[in-house]
């Protein structure tokens, strides 16, 4: 009988062992010869296939195609085109479709997905590199079905969505770092809805966020939204690493 180790692969000893540990290692995802760890990028594109089946679709595809429909309105009115109204549209276009992306970290297997080895960081990345390209199009697609009289500059209003975007995410990686849900999505998205209006009625002047093309203030709301940006990044990062809490209880006689 071939002996085995603590791993299941064959011992020294017997014949033909050095060719199964050859396998063995190709089998575990590392390269042959049993030396080494499958890099980042190669566990990502394992992950790829299964992840996207489990992607939140509904809920981002339901955002993208409201988003769509709103930019569409002012194609559907007569009369001179209302930049104003673009504008408010083109924001409402990207608070539907920031309210998908806070379903985007939804995992129904989550307490089955945190026992794997497969760090939370690259569970994440994946999911936020299969949609960052979708979500690059349908951005695009939504600036460029505003009528050309009524569109706003590209670059500011791009940066607002992109913080509105980035707000979403961060709130739902903090939802799953802090608590055991495994949908924190809705909570998320209420919250996002809230804090939207909440900004749009309630900030004093000076700290304005939503004002017009025209406004002798925009540059510096656009200053504003690059700072809030900037914060969504920089918490959503810091709240990638998996809890120190329940990595202790994963460990083996560790009380």
């Amino acid at each position: 009988m071939r002996e085995v180790d603590v791993a299941g692969r064959p011992t020294g000893g017997s014949r033909g062992s050095a060719a199964a540990d050859e396998r063995f290692g190709e089998t575990a995802g590392r390269p042959a010869g049993g030396a080494g760890r499958p890099r980042a990028h190669e566990v990502a594109a394992v992950l790829a296939r299964p992840v996207w089946r489990t992607l939140p679709r509904t809920a981002l595809a339901a955002g993208a195609c409201l988003g769509l429909l709103l930019v569409c309105t002012p194609r559907m009115l007569s009369g001179e085109v209302d930049r104003w109204l673009c504008l408010n549209l083109l924001r409402a276009a990207a608070l539907a479709y920031a309210l998908g992306l806070a379903f985007l970290l939804d995992d129904p297997a989550r307490h089955t997905t945190a026992a794997v080895p497969t760090r939370r960081p690259v569970r994440i990345g994946v999911r936020l590199g299969l949609v960052a390209p979708l979500t690059a199009a349908w951005w695009t697609a939504a600036l460029f079905l505003v009528p050309e009289a009524g569109r706003p500059p590209l670059g500011a209003v791009t940066l607002e969505a992109a913080a509105l975007a980035a707000l979403a995410l961060a709130a739902a990686t903090v939802a799953v770092r802090l608590s055991e849900a495994t949908g924190p999505g809705l909570a998320v998205s209420a919250g996002l809805v809230g804090t939207f209006f909440a900004a749009a009625l309630l900030l004093p002047e000076r700290w304005e966020l939503f004002v017009a093309t025209n406004d002798p203030h925009w540059d510096d709301a656009h200053r504003r939204w690059a700072g809030v940006l900037a914060v969504a990044v920089l918490v959503g990062a810091a709240s990638l690493a998996e809890p120190l809490r329940r990595r202790r209880a994963t460990v083996p006689g560790r009380r």
